[in-house]
């Protein structure tokens, strides 16, 4: 009989390494289904945002996953070298980590990997392929055969895996989303770009030690620090450049020295690719009790540095529904509004992405002429915020901003220990007072709080170090705020009185009384 398990992840990157460590940390049965026979290896992303290190901080330990990173500022330049965009680097944003974070990818995936074979309920198969799954009303039986990464194909000993559930992180060519049959909707922007990886072989010279973008009509181009010891250089194709062309050594030599006046004296090479830069989206995200995640379920162009972002955002809202729904403590229509939550953040973002994209990418002189000069009278608006969730579980009506982001400072507790936040609280919900909630609340509802696995922290018993829990509040007008384990604000109380009614709203809400808004 094939093994059983809760969870299986198919795709062994940022997006299902982080799924299956959260499940993992959630003492759930996880299986790991990768056709690779090791990690990676090699940088694919170069920057993370403060979100998206605190969920790098609940998979791993943070601190060895971004011990080669640095806060890292962007300049979008024209043609000309002159600056059209900076955006500065802020190296404390709400979330405890820089805003923008220049980061070593290998050094995140194994600090994940560490982290979730150190759980033993997560079992990782690497070197075997997904080639069929079939599901019914129990769950979903892959059928698994032996990659050969020599020649790339299937065509070793065959298996088969029994999970309840499947979470398809199996990257934009995925295999899983091809087995169910799901197509993507096209948003209409492809550009092909050579990605030239590289390490320093003196220190990193100042002018690249952060992101530049160069807006330039003759070659769209651009560089950015890969923590403080690398750096990748990409260079738009033009129409009579070949893949073949692009990818031969000398075309990358050629290309550095002509743009940055660098040789092999200053760095040596450790990749060259042509990249499709693309903008699609899956038609459905679940298919069942298939759900497509990170890749799978979406791509956008690099330019706004949100495709692993948004990836690692589907594995934190897909876990604790999972965990929720398979400990009976949720209906399975809860796992409804993962998409209904996550496909029209993703949409807002993935049009801002092509946006940008298209500011990179104009190729005619007098329309970048025009763009420059929209630019330098400040007539092009700033890039809107990143918006927030909207239906799905939130607190109705209310007047706190719900579908917002919660944040995390350093704190004391009382028995001494001082770190983050998560680190010292735990990971799921968390209930955030300026009081004693157990008089507002009562027995039955801290009872029910307590199998959510909420922790409830009152800031009159700890040090809070950088006072950004009570600025929060004070910024709430508020006593009290709920986080879900995803960092988003569930909603907020005005008062004591209001206290047992947030509670209440959440058992709503999980419960199906409050629907998912598409």
């Amino acid at each position: 009989m094939a093994p059983h398990y809760d969870i299986a992840v198919v795709g062994y990157g940022p997006t299902g390494l982080a799924a299956a460590s959260l499940l993992g940390r959630l003492g759930h049965r996880v299986v790991v289904c990768e056709r690779w026979p090791a990690l990676y290896g090699l940088p694919r992303l170069t920057h993370i945002d403060d979100e998206t290190a605190r969920t790098v901080q609940a998979a791993g330990d943070a601190d060895d996953a971004l011990r080669d990173s640095s806060p890292c500022e962007y300049l979008w330049v024209n043609g000309k070298g002159e600056t059209l965009v900076r955006i500065p680097a802020n190296p404390d944003g709400p979330m405890g980590y820089p805003d923008h974070i220049s980061m070593y990818q290998p050094d995140v995936e194994h600090a994940i990997d560490k982290r979730l074979r150190g759980y033993g309920t997560v079992d990782v198969r690497q070197g075997w392929a997904v080639t069929g799954l079939d599901q019914d009303d129990d769950g979903v039986t892959l059928r698994l055969c032996g990659w050969n990464a020599e020649t790339s194909c299937a065509d070793g000993p065959r298996d088969e895996v029994l999970a309840r559930y499947v979470i398809a992180a199996d990257g934009s060519r995925s295999g899983v989303r091809d087995l169910l049959g799901v197509g993507r909707e096209d948003l209409g922007f492809n550009e092909q770009w050579v990605n030239i990886d590289t390490e320093w072989l003196r220190p990193q010279p100042p002018e690249f030690a952060y992101g530049t973008q160069y807006c330039d009509p003759a070659r769209g181009h651009m560089t950015i620090n890969i923590g403080t010891t690398r750096q990748r250089f990409e260079f738009a194709l033009l129409p009579d450049e070949s893949r073949e062309e692009m990818t031969a050594p000398e075309t990358a030599w050629r290309l550095l020295r002509d743009y940055h006046d660098l040789g092999p004296d200053d760095v040596r090479i450790t990749r060259q690719l042509v990249y499709g830069f693309e903008a699609r989206i899956a038609t459905r995200w679940r298919t069942g009790r298939v759900f497509l995640a990170g890749d799978a379920a979406h791509t956008m162009p690099p330019y706004l540095g949100q495709g692993a972002c948004s990836g690692l955002r589907d594995a934190t809202n897909l876990a604790w529904k999972l965990h929720l729904v398979l400990g009976g403590l949720a209906p399975e229509d809860l796992l409804d509004t993962y998409e209904s939550e996550r496909r029209p953040h993703v949409t807002a973002l993935t049009h801002m992405a092509i946006g940008l994209g298209k500011v990179a990418n104009t190729h005619d002189v007098e329309a970048a002429a025009a763009r420059d000069a929209a630019f330098f009278a400040g007539k092009v608006p700033p890039p809107p915020p990143f918006p927030p969730l909207a239906g799905g579980v939130l607190r109705p009506d209310g007047d706190a901003p719900v579908g917002t982001l919660t944040p995390q400072g350093r704190v004391r507790l009382a028995d001494g220990r001082t770190g983050r936040f998560d680190d010292l609280t735990g990971y799921g919900f968390t209930l955030v007072t300026t009081e004693d909630p157990t008089t507002a609340l009562g027995p039955d509802r801290l009872a029910r709080l307590t199998r959510l696995g909420c922790t409830m922290v009152a800031l009159d018993t700890v040090d809070d170090l950088d006072g950004r829990h009570h600025e929060y509040l004070q910024r709430l007008g508020a006593v009290a705020y709920l986080a879900r384990p995803d960092f988003v604000l569930f909603g907020a109380a005005a008062d004591g009185a209001d206290l047992g009614a947030l509670v209440d709203d959440l058992d709503d809400a999980l419960s199906g009384t409050a629907k998912a808004v598409v």
